[in-house]
C-alpha cells in the first residue's frame, strides 16, 4: 500500500491504536520515474521551509518525509537539493522522524540505489540522504547487526558500480554519485558497532572508484570525499598497520594495461586527489598511531603515483 497524501497518511497514524495499524502508511515499494516526480509534495516542503522545517503536527511530518522521497528524482534541483534533501537532512538530524520513519526511508532507498535511474538524479540523491540515515544509527543506534550488514552492503555495492561520473550542472544542480556515497562511507566509517569484515568491504568499494578505469579526471573534490572515510577507518582497531600496507600497495600498483596516455594521466590525476589530502590530514593527525603508520605507506604511495 503506497502512500495516498499526506492528510490521509496522517489520519490514519492518528487514529492508529496498534503498532501494525499506524505502520500502514509506511509500507510501499519506492516509485521511481515520472510518476515518482509528478507526487512529490514541493508545495509542502515549501511552507516547511519556509517555517525552518517547522511542522507541528508530528504524523504529518513523517508522511511529509516519506512523501519527500519522490523529489529525489526530479529534473528541478530545486525540488531534489533545496527541499527534499534539506527537509530530510534537517528532520533526521533534529530527531524529529521517528524509528519506523527512519526504517522506512533506509529501505526504500537501499531499493533505489538499485532502481533505474534514466536521468541520474535519483540514485546519488538517495546515497546522499542515505548517509543521513546511517548517521542516525551512529547517533542513536537503532538498526540491527542484519539491517546494518544490509545498509553497509547497499552501499558498497552502490559506490563499486558508479560509473556515472557527472558532477555539477548549471541548470540541473548535481549528479554526484561517488562524493554521495563516498557520505555513506564516512557515517559507516564513525559507527564503531560495524566489523572488520565490513571494514574490508568498504575499502574494497573506496578503492574501487579512487582512479577508476577510463578517462575521466574527477574535478568535483571526490577524491577529498573519498579519502575522509579512510582517514576515520586507519583509526579503527580492527585493522592493523599491514592492512593498510597492503591497501595502499594495491592502490597504487600499476594496472596490468596501461591504457591510453589520457586514461595514465586520469588516474595519476585522481590518485594524487585522494592521496595528496589524506597525506595532509595524516600529517595533522593527534592520533600519534595513526599517522606513524600512515605517513609512510602514503608517501610510498605518491611516489609511486609521480612514475
Amino acid at each position: 500500500m503506497q502512500l495516498t497524501s499526506i492528510a490521509a497518511c496522517a489520519k490514519a497514524r492518528q487514529l492508529a491504536t496498534t503498532a501494525a495499524l499506524a505502520a500502514i502508511c509506511l509500507v510501499g515499494a519506492p516509485v521511481s520515474g515520472s510518476a515518482a516526480t509528478a507526487n512529490c509534495p514541493a508545495a509542502g516542503l515549501r511552507e516547511a521551509k519556509a517555517a525552518n522545517w517547522h511542522v507541528a503536527d508530528d504524523a504529518q511530518r513523517q508522511a511529509l518525509a516519506l512523501q519527500a522521497l519522490s523529489c529525489l528524482s526530479s529534473p528541478d534541483p530545486v525540488e531534489r537539493d533545496g527541499l527534499a534533501f534539506e527537509a530530510l537532512q534537517a528532520w533526521m538530524r533534529a530527531d524529529k522522524l521517528d524509528t519506523a520513519t527512519v526504517q522506512e526511508l533506509r529501505t526504500r532507498l537501499a531499493a533505489q540505489l538499485q532502481a533505474p535511474d534514466p536521468q541520474g538524479f535519483a540514485r546519488p540523491f538517495a546515497a546522499l540522504v542515505l548517509a543521513d540515515v546511517a548517521r542516525v544509527d551512529r547517533i542513536k543506534p537503532y538498526l540491527s547487526t542484519d539491517q546494518r550488514a544490509q545498509l553497509v552492503r547497499a552501499a558498497t555495492e552502490y559506490l563499486r558500480g558508479v560509473n556515472d561520473y557527472r558532477g555539477f550542472d548549471e541548470k540541473q544542480g548535481w549528479r554526484h554519485g561517488v562524493a554521495h556515497a563516498a557520505d555513506i562511507m564516512l557515517q559507516l566509517s564513525l559507527n564503531p558497532a560495524l566489523t572488520r569484515a565490513e571494514h574490508e568491504q568498504m575499502l574494497a568499494a573506496i578503492a574501487s572508484q579512487v582512479a577508476p578505469p577510463g578517462e575521466h579526471f574527477y574535478h568535483y573534490g571526490e577524491g577529498e570525499r573519498l579519502m575522509a572515510p579512510i582517514f576515520y577507518l586507519s583509526r579503527a582497531k580492527s585493522l592493523q598497520c599491514s592492512d593498510w600496507d597492503a591497501w595502499f600497495a594495491r592502490l597504487a600498483a600499476a594496472p596490468a594495461s596501461s591504457g591510453t596516455q589520457q586514461a595514465r594521466l586520469a588516474r595519476k590525476h585522481n590518485l594524487n586527489g585522494f592521496l595528496q589530502p589524506l597525506y595532509i590530514n595524516i600529517s595533522e593527525s593527534k592520533d600519534e598511531a595513526q599517522r606513524n603508520c600512515l605517513k609512510p605507506l602514503l608517501l610510498r604511495a605518491l611516489k609511486q603515483a609521480a612514475e
